[in-house]
């Protein structure tokens, strides 16, 4: 059983997924606007999150980016959009997944169990890495502070959100070799999940945006074309 915070703005989804997640065994807390979630964050301390992307008063992206100030309760993003910029803005502020409406029953259920698991069971991946345990991590001008949360690229300090650090952290821990899309989705996301892989390539997009003096020609985070990425040593 998990504590949920569902943010819905529709009273008849709201109660519908109410109903669902409570016989699932599940407590559920609910909000219909931006500012009672946070209200409600604050009060029911939730294990996961479930947000709506168009809600009145604070809309979900600023919604997820205050809770990402204080906390790292997974976040999944119920959208009624499915265009790439709507996906990337939820993933940038920090949510950990996105289910696009109408979507299924088994799938929302799945994504959550997913979601909470990978939460309860976070641990260092299990891919024999030559920096395992290092606290700061340096390859080709980028430098990551693992118990600060912070990185520099060419000496300038750049903000990720979760998803992004942690997704780096494993390709730095990795520099050199190449790490499949499935084994990069299994150590960041867990070897459980059922998302859309898309969820990958906006977090490699996004990192080359930060990284790379120029996205379009990656240099640091190659794509090795049929097989995955590699993040450069040198």
């Amino acid at each position: 059983m998990a504590t949920i915070l569902l943010v819905e703005d529709d009273d008849t989804l709201r109660e519908a997924l109410t109903y669902l997640l409570r016989r699932e065994g599940h407590e559920v807390h609910t909000a219909a606007d931006g500012r009672k979630a946070l209200e409600q964050f604050d009060r029911s301390a939730p294990d996961i999150i479930l947000l709506d992307l168009m809600i009145p008063i604070l809309d979900g992206v600023e919604v997820c980016r205050r809770v990402r100030e204080v906390s790292d309760v997974p976040i999944i993003m119920l959208t009624a959009k499915n265009s790439e910029a709507d996906i990337v803005l939820g993933l940038e502020v920090g949510a950990d997944d996105y289910v696009t409406k109408p979507f299924s029953t088994p799938e929302l259920l799945a994504r959550i169990r997913s979601a909470i698991r990978r939460a309860h069971a976070k641990t260092a991946p299990e891919h024999g890495d030559e920096q395992a345990g290092t606290d700061i991590l340096q390859a080709s001008s980028v430098t990551m502070d693992t118990v600060r949360h912070r990185v520099t690229v060419d000496g300038h300090q750049v903000s990720l959100p979760l998803k992004e650090f942690d997704l780096l952290e494993v390709l730095m821990r990795n520099a050199g070799r190449l790490l499949t899309r499935r084994q990069l989705l299994n150590w960041v996301w867990g070897s459980d999940y059922v998302g859309d892989t898309k969820t990958l390539d906006v977090h490699i997009r996004r990192l080359r945006e930060k990284l790379e003096p120029n996205p379009a020609v990656p240099t640091r985070l190659v794509t090795v074309r049929g097989l995955g990425y590699r993040f450069e040593a040198e």
